[in-house]
């Protein structure tokens, strides 16, 4: 295990790389340390702006593993931005980004500048309520069908689609982040405190959660939609039956 002093020496140290790198035209903090709120279990969040991100990233690849305990590392791309994720062998997590210039800029509030100058950009939309209700729907479907036919972890799945969208919804609607359950333990216990009965407390109690979660996912439909809760509502009750 990492500490915070590790950890902080360490993006200081690829922080001055990016400074040192003519190719490097602007850095930013992102994450969790981009808003001050990091803590023990926190990794490293850096955004790299350059007009040549394939040698940059090649590069500063190399220099992780070199120097720096880079066990392995897996991509995420976003647009034209590659999320490079780094397993340090202490379990840090490093997740450095290289943008080309032209999409260097904030999209959510996590990003402070370090050096540069960031583009304009727009802040990422929140997730479409209704896009949210029509996978936990259809996420219901297949849960019903699966304990239906006897497929035991398959409706066990389908079940946590169906709470993880509609957790998703309530999210949206207290205006918390909804992407991979960032905004969960930030919900008022009131909304939270329900859910714990839909959790599969054994493959013999999948009757018993579905129709749990699909009440509570009829209780988000009608805060967030009206115009939805008419149609949907009865449907779901009648899958619960």
């Amino acid at each position: 295990m990492y500490t915070s002093g590790e950890r902080n020496r360490l993006r200081d140290k690829l922080i001055k790389a990016a400074r040192a790198d003519d190719r490097v035209t602007g850095a930013a903090l992102t994450g969790s340390g981009a808003l001050d709120a990091e803590d023990a279990w926190s990794d490293i969040d850096l955004a790299f702006k350059t007009a040549a991100p394939e040698p940059v990233l090649a590069d500063f690849t190399a220099l992780m593993y070199r120097e720096h305990g880079a066990r392995h590392h897996m991509d995420v791309v976003f647009e034209r931005t590659v999320f490079r994720v780094f397993l340090l062998e202490n379990t840090l997590q490093v997740d450095l980004a290289f943008w080309p210039e032209a999409d260097f800029g904030a999209t959510t509030p996590k990003f402070r500048l370090l050096f540069g100058t960031a583009n304009e950009r727009e802040q990422a939309p929140p997730p479409d309520a209704r896009r949210l209700v029509d996978l936990a729907w259809l996420h219901a479907l297949h849960a019903r069908s699966s304990i239906a036919r006897g497929r035991h972890w398959q409706a066990e799945y389908m079940i946590g689609r169906v709470r993880d969208h509609a957790l998703a919804l309530a999210c949206v609607r207290h205006d918390l982040p909804a992407g991979e359950g960032r905004g969960l333990d930030l919900l008022p216990a009131a909304v939270t405190t329900p859910f714990e009965e839909t959790l599969v407390r054994g493959l013999d109690d999948l009757g018993r959660a579905f129709r749990a979660v699909t009440g509570l996912l009829i209780t988000e439909i009608e805060r967030v939609d009206a115009e939805l809760t008419g149609t949907l509502a009865p449907l779901l009750r009648a899958l619960a039956s």
